[in-house]
């Protein structure tokens, strides 16, 4: 199964298309017996165990390589366990690691995902060009590849809105997956920006491509789901795309505070769940 397919039939397995990021905060893991690297894999053992007690599930999940890599080999190791179990669950897993290197590197770095960690898919910077990409690709043409096109932070402007020949980085960057399409080759847009997201996804629109996006900022960074889903919803298939939270999703016993934080993420994710699949 190619990844787009494996998108498509997550979300409809699941009905769901939420990403829920996995990211560990070890102040904010209420789990305090072993090491870092134990608390959190429990902790996300636990609320996986819970998404399958209650038949609730995100349509993918991602894991941001940097909040386990800053606990050292014990963290590294949770987050190899922590993709191994939710692959287990039939659950696609992007490694968000936003790599761009050339060459022999990048040929490392996609044999570390894709073989070591067994990722469906992972993040990818453009700014080296094709040869940053070509090696992911050419060696794993079955997995995912999402090219960051217009981030979600606030500062994203300083490079991604430049103009040059008339147009914003971020349009050329959309229109460099075009031509490198394979695929699985997707695009980060963030919901924190509707206007330049309608803009990128027009692009993919017209090139009749089934292009999947990953979309960071409609959690606490304060993104519209229902802007992003005016967006999405006029492409080919809505299937295909991907909608992320991390720390609403993650820590959602801090607004759900009678509630077990296994049980509250899981309710914090049914009821993302709900409000996307009635808007779209």
């Amino acid at each position: 199964m190619n990844y787009i397919d494996l998108l498509k039939n997550s979300a409809e397995k699941y009905s769901s298309i939420v990403c829920m990021g996995l990211d560990p905060v070890i102040e904010d893991i209420p789990e305090d017996a072993g090491t870092h690297g134990e608390r959190i894999f429990r902790f996300y053992e636990n609320i996986l165990n819970k998404h399958i007690q209650k038949n609730i599930f995100p349509g993918a999940v991602k894991p941001n390589y940097a909040f386990y890599a800053q606990y050292g080999i014990d963290g590294i190791s949770a987050l190899e366990k922590i993709m191994k179990i939710y692959k287990a669950a039939g659950i696609p897993v992007i490694l968000d690691y936003k790599r761009g290197d050339i060459g022999k590197t990048a040929k490392a770095y996609a044999k570390e995902a894709f073989d070591f960690f067994d990722a469906d898919s992972v993040t990818l910077s453009p700014f080296l060009g094709y040869d940053s990409i070509e090696p992911y690709i050419k060696e794993y043409p079955d997995k995912g590849y999402y090219i960051l096109t217009k981030t979600s932070n606030s500062s994203s402007g300083e490079i991604q809105d430049i103009k040059s020949d008339n147009k914003e980085i971020f349009i050329h960057v959309a229109e460099l997956i075009l031509k490198w399409y394979h695929p699985g080759i997707g695009s980060v847009a963030g919901a924190t920006y509707p206007e330049q997201l309608e803009k990128i996804s027009n692009i993919f629109i017209g090139s009749g491509k089934e292009i999947p996006f990953l979309i960071p900022g409609a959690g606490t960074q304060g993104g519209s789901i229902e802007e992003v889903i005016k967006v999405i919803k006029r492409s080919s298939d809505i299937r295909i795309h991907r909608i992320n939270a991390s720390s609403s999703l993650n820590y959602a016993y801090k607004t759900f505070k009678d509630l077990k934080y296994d049980d509250a993420s899981v309710e914090a994710l049914k009821k993302m769940n709900d409000e996307i699949n009635g808007l779209s």
